[in-house]
């Protein structure tokens, strides 16, 4: 009996999680810190969210970026094609394996980038600031819980998956 309570009580703690994260994803300031950028620059999102990725984490495969901004990588091709265009990246091949092309920030992309994460950082700093220090030390430690339980699970780590 008490597995289906403890079954039963999850699936209503994720229900809640879920109804309250979707809250805050309706309401556009908090939906994406960086969504009033992309007028400004003339980038779309998904080119906003590659520039953010290649800024942060450095050059990237293809399928690696598309996953990190939650594409195809057909679709991305699209999106690198114009991001190189506008002059915001470049292509380069692997020299151990001429067949993988990573993507780089030129410094144009650079440029962005740092906006973007400034864009970001800011919005970060006004939503933690609603928080008493209190209440900011025990989200950290939820989510530095959470994060490092993740990753001491190899399959979860590795795919990227929850579980």
């Amino acid at each position: 009996m008490r597995n289906i309570s403890e079954r039963h009580r999850g699936r209503e703690e994720a229900l809640r999680l879920r109804e309250v994260v979707l809250d805050l994803g309706r309401r556009r300031s908090l939906r994406d810190p960086i969504a009033s950028a992309c007028e400004e620059m003339q980038l779309t999102p998904v080119q906003i969210h590659a520039v953010f990725w290649l800024g942060h984490d450095g050059p990237l495969a293809m399928g690696e970026l598309a996953r990190r901004v939650g594409t195809t990588e057909k679709t991305l091709t699209g999106v690198v094609d114009r991001l190189e265009r506008e002059g915001y990246v470049q292509r380069e091949r692997d020299a151990a394996d001429r067949r993988l092309v990573r993507v780089r920030l030129s410094q144009r992309g650079e440029d962005a980038y740092r906006r973007i994460d400034g864009l970001v950082n800011d919005k970060v700093a006004e939503l933690l600031a609603l928080l008493d220090p209190p209440e900011r030390r025990a989200l950290f430690r939820i989510l530095e819980k959470l994060h490092d339980r993740i990753l001491s699970q190899p399959a979860l780590a590795r795919s990227g998956r929850f579980p």
